[in-house]
């Protein structure tokens, strides 16, 4: 998951998603009326084992394992405040979200001109139109690479060009996201 990616995801959600194991798995106890049989449905794995992972028994407890793990981050995220993620992303389609980013931006320039790639740091404005296309690019599988060219040619078009007000036929290109986060509502 690229930064783009995971800056969508935390701009969905209110709450941050449970770090330990021990809360994850009692997330998911919780969210399957505590039925270790379901969650072990869920996980692929045996209810003894979903029992072993979560009983108080000092010497019965095992850890679950790498492949395990994954699979209960998975869970837990997909499971993860449904109704909040599901208005904040139509909130965002509508209303558009404030993008922040520092990242290598850069024209198409002589070398030595102020136009030169370089670090910056943005906070821009930007509609809903690019919200629903990075969704849509994101639902559809498409990589960090494709969500970059989606928001450097909105920012190119809001930030740079001021929405058509100046700098026409500027190209914009941008690399290096160090940091890439997302504000809705």
């Amino acid at each position: 998951m690229g930064q783009i990616e995971q800056g969508l995801e935390r701009a969905l959600r209110t709450r941050p998603v449970p770090s330990s194991t021990e809360a994850r798995l009692r997330f998911l106890l919780a969210a399957h009326r505590g039925s270790t049989w379901r969650v072990a449905a869920v996980l692929g794995v045996s209810q003894r084992t979903v029992q072993r992972w979560v009983t108080k028994k000092p010497g019965a407890r095992r850890p679950p394992g790498p492949i395990q793990l994954r699979a209960i981050e998975e869970a837990v995220l997909a499971r993860w405040q449904p109704r909040i993620r599901a208005r904040r992303h139509a909130q965002a389609e509508a209303n558009g979200f404030v993008f922040h980013t520092r990242a290598r931006f850069g024209f198409a320039a002589p070398a030595g001109s102020s136009d030169d790639p370089r670090v910056r740091r943005i906070t821009q404005d930007l509609p809903g139109e690019v919200a629903r296309e990075l969704f849509a690019a994101r639902d559809a599988g498409a990589g960090e690479q494709q969500q970059t060219v989606i928001l450097a040619r909105a920012l190119g078009h809001a930030y740079f060009r001021e929405w058509g007000r100046r700098a026409h036929g500027l190209h914009v290109a941008f690399s290096d996201v160090e940091f890439a986060d997302f504000s809705i509502g």
